[in-house]
């Protein structure tokens, strides 16, 4: 069944939809960005080598949030964008303090002594790379809210795919940017911190492009 055929919410402005009509598309939408933004968070974990320079593996997922985004500002409004993004924050942390939570409670003995230490290793918390990662995804999903409603306002219903592409293209360096100097600038040469900015902009641009027809799923301004 397509969204399509799911979702019928009345208007009742420009870039808002009624709050008492969210249905079975409306759902899905919410529980894809609030799980792809979970998913991808936990696959950071992991670093790759793309091109030659190293990067995290969240990146090949986490792009297509902010086109996810773009699906819930169509169907939904701007306001109900702008609730989720800082409802997913708020998810976010709760997962990283309930990993440190994990890590911290006391082990099974057998079990410790296989995995214990991997555990810590892996799912507890680097603080700092948390905080960066959600304030960057607050910063740049907020920034693309308001570009992509401008274009809204202007394109009046025409090229809904160049809206989502010119959103993302503002959306994806900001993201980059916030995210790559609060994790690692000062704890590693400026070379290396710009290698990282560069190969995660260029895999997001990748990832965005392939995402883009995707705005076309649902009904909306």
């Amino acid at each position: 069944m397509s969204l399509h055929s799911t979702y019928h919410a009345k208007a009742a402005g420009p870039g808002q939809t009624s709050p008492m009509n969210v249905t079975s598309a409306a759902i899905l939408l919410l529980g894809a960005y609030f799980g792809a933004q979970m998913i991808s968070d936990i696959a950071s974990l992991k670093i790759g080598t793309f091109l030659g320079l190293a990067v995290d593996l969240g990146t090949f997922l986490y792009p297509v949030t902010f086109t996810l985004r773009d699906l819930v500002h169509k169907s939904l409004g701007k306001r109900a964008a702008q609730t989720t993004i800082l409802a997913a924050a708020g998810v976010n942390v709760a997962m990283a303090l309930y990993f440190a939570f994990c890590g911290w409670f006391p082990a099974d003995a057998e079990w410790a002594a296989e995995f214990g230490d991997s555990f810590s290793r892996v799912l507890s918390p680097v603080w700092r790379i948390v905080a960066a990662s959600i304030v960057a995804e607050i910063v740049s999903e907020l920034v693309d809210t308001e570009v992509y409603q401008r274009l809204v306002a202007r394109a009046r219903g025409r090229h809904q795919w160049l809206r989502v592409l010119l959103s993302n293209v503002v959306a994806i360096p900001v993201d980059t940017l916030v995210f790559v100097a609060g994790a690692f600038a000062f704890t590693m040469p400026n070379s290396v911190v710009f290698e990282i900015f560069l190969a995660n902009c260029i895999l997001k641009a990748a990832v965005t492009l392939v995402s883009v027809p995707m705005i076309y799923l649902v009904h909306g301004e």
